[in-house]
């Protein structure tokens, strides 16, 4: 753990909704200035604990201090210090960007004048000058979410908290959503981040939180998470079908290396030196596998998360694709 100081502590918390155990005693502590990633697939608990966070939720049981303050006996007391992103827009559809913008600093008790001059400047810095007078309901998923943004930090909080920020939008807006993240990042802010796309955690996060089934499985920094298979070799090829009989004799031809199929037609093979990517793919087509590509890939934080939590890559991105996000 780094000796910066510790703005947000969490200590083991838990919360039930009926019968359903969404968070079962979970701990962590959050840097000031950090990128704090929260990654897990849908109903992992994510969306409850920054639900918690932010006031909105109360706990069963447990502890979280926010710069000082115990949130438990004071839930209101931190709202000054926070900014909200939900996963979905809380803003007003039949108001324009700006007027939204202005109605959000309001609620902090910002100055008229001085929440107009923040939200010109925030629709400038996000490249919504343009769509500023038009109204909120009008506009694209991805100008949605990066007004949202703007009003989460219209009134200059310490933590952000941004749940899910990129789902749902197009490559571009992603695109665009990261890049403002990771300004207000080496700015200062405090963020606190949940989601499930691997490269985003992987891309963005100083320290990374694995939540599964409301259990914390593994926290530590990316740099860590990734040591494991900084040195790895993987290859991946797409065949038509694999037989258990070639992949048993790939296993015998080829004693150090690990084969594994994932799905039925992706065999992915791992070793710790170069792996002759010609002689395997001409061994399979002689034993009659249809090859249609082979490619080196660099080993990522997705094979660490599956390791960890047992979780294949394949469901997250099926949530990806169901969610309507492609970043």
């Amino acid at each position: 753990m780094s000796d910066r100081e510790i703005i947000i502590t969490v200590k083991d918390i838990k919360k039930q909704f009926g019968e359903v155990e969404a968070l079962a005693g979970i701990d962590f502590t959050i840097n000031r200035g950090e990128l704090f990633g929260f990654l897990g697939p849908n109903g992992a608990g994510k969306t409850t604990t920054i639900n918690i966070l932010t006031g909105l939720a109360r706990p069963d049981s447990g502890v979280i201090n926010i710069s000082g303050i115990d949130c438990r006996k004071h839930p209101r007391s931190t709202q000054h210090l926070i900014g909200v992103v939900p996963d979905e827009s809380n803003l007003y559809p039949e108001l324009t960007g700006f007027e939204n913008l202005c109605f959000c600093a309001s609620l902090y008790g910002v100055r008229k004048r001085v929440r107009q001059e923040r939200a010109v400047k925030l629709l400038r810095d996000f490249g919504l000058n343009a769509a500023a007078n038009r109204k909120f309901g009008g506009y694209s998923k991805g100008m949605k979410r990066k007004i949202t943004i703007a009003a989460g930090i219209i009134h200059q909080p310490e933590i952000l908290f941004l749940d899910e920020p990129t789902t749902g939008i197009d490559v571009a807006s992603a695109r665009q959503v990261r890049e403002l993240i990771s300004e207000l990042h080496h700015a200062g802010t405090t963020i606190f981040l949940t989601t499930h796309y691997i490269e985003e955690a992987e891309r963005l996060c100083d320290r990374i939180a694995f939540i599964v089934g409301g259990r914390i499985v593994r926290i530590d920094t990316k740099d860590n998470l990734l040591q494991p298979v900084q040195d790895k070799k993987v290859l991946r090829i797409t065949v038509n079908e694999l037989p258990e009989l070639i992949m048993s004799s790939l296993a015998e031809k080829y004693p150090g290396f690990t084969f594994t199929l994932q799905g039925n037609d992706i065999l992915q093979i791992e070793a710790a030196e170069n792996i002759p990517a010609g002689r395997i793919v001409h061994f399979l087509e002689e034993e009659g596998v249809e090859v249609s590509e082979a490619r080196k890939v660099q080993p990522a934080l997705e094979e660490v998360f599956v390791k960890i939590t047992g979780i294949g890559g394949n469901l997250m991105k099926k949530e990806k694709e169901q969610s309507g996000g492609k970043a």
